[in-house]
């Protein structure tokens, strides 16, 4: 049975390509740990321009700056077990910028005709 039609949670992480979680890529390991806990869904976005909180570019289309471009980890699913997946958050990517906001599953989309 999925959430459709219920209250839910949509969590957001912004890492870049160049977070660790100790050798590996903390964006794979959230992936991982999602996966294993049980949660909904998850999606990974690779963006292909932008800054954080240091103000250093990060672009696709200038080859200098094209390392460590950002990535957003969503994952939509009730709020319990978002809550229950913070502390592996947490200990994955202490230092990633983490937003968490309520949304409705409308359901999925209807199929084309």
């Amino acid at each position: 049975m999925g959430i459709e039609g219920r209250a839910a949670t949509r969590l957001v992480v912004f890492l870049t390509e160049d977070d660790r979680t100790g050798h590996r890529a903390t964006a794979e390991v959230l992936l991982e740990r999602a996966r294993a806990s049980g949660l909904a869904g998850a999606t990974l976005w690779r963006g292909i321009e932008g800054f954080g909180a240091t103000g250093h570019l990060r672009a696709e289309r200038l080859p200098d700056l094209a390392r460590g471009l950002p990535l957003v980890l969503e994952v939509i699913d009730e709020q319990v077990s978002i809550a229950a997946f913070l502390p592996t958050l947490r200990e994955s990517a202490a230092g990633a910028l983490v937003t968490m906001e309520p949304v409705e599953i409308a359901g999925p989309a209807p199929a084309a005709r």
